[in-house]
């Protein structure tokens, strides 16, 4: 194989695992978080440092307890290789949190980056070191309001096991079955 396609392929396995990432930190699925880190990974998020798998079940235990919903979203990732079997990637993270509690609606919303060091090892692509770096962070409240269109048939997300949607389209290659149809939808 060419080596362009073998990076480009390479990158494309890396990006998977940043995105992999942010769906088990939102789906509140630690062994899917752990399973982008290598045994012997550290992660810097400023507030935990330590083992990558270790911060694996941090995480996931602390968005459960903190947090109603959650989403990571990266963008304007940059993925070098400077040698082979070893990246370093730079990935903006938008983050929301949504805090547990009633009444109005309280998120903390932050900007980020993940700046990785991941190496190739029988052929996985994982993260041997993670430093997030931090921008910008606020805490916005969101008053009570009605919705612009009606949510009651949406399908929602799921945290902490495997019934959300994603899990549902991965093992069954289908959600139709299990979501209802909207009358004049069909």
């Amino acid at each position: 194989m060419n080596t362009d396609l073998e990076a480009f392929i390479d990158k494309q396995r890396i990006h998977e695992v940043l995105s992999t990432y942010c769906r088990g930190v939102d789906r509140c699925d630690a062994a899917l978080v752990r399973s982008v880190y290598h045994p012997d990974s550290y992660d810097d998020h400023g507030y935990w440092k330590g083992p990558g798998h270790e911060f694996a079940d941090f995480v996931v235990d602390r968005l459960w307890r903190a947090n109603s919903a959650t989403m990571h979203t990266i963008a304007n990732v940059l993925i070098d290789l400077p040698e082979p079997g070893i990246a370093i990637s730079e990935a903006h993270v938008h983050v929301t949190l949504i805090r547990r509690g009633s009444g109005e609606t309280v998120a903390d919303v932050m900007g980020a980056r993940y700046i990785d060091r991941l190496s190739k090892r029988d052929n996985d692509w994982k993260i041997d070191e993670r430093t997030v770096v931090l921008e910008w962070t606020k805490v916005e409240t969101w008053p009570v309001s009605d919705p612009a269109i009606p949510l009651e048939n949406f399908t929602w997300g799921q945290r902490g096991d495997t019934r959300d949607a994603v899990y549902e389209m991965l093992e069954r290659r289908t959600l139709q079955s299990t979501i209802p149809v909207t009358e004049g939808h069909r």
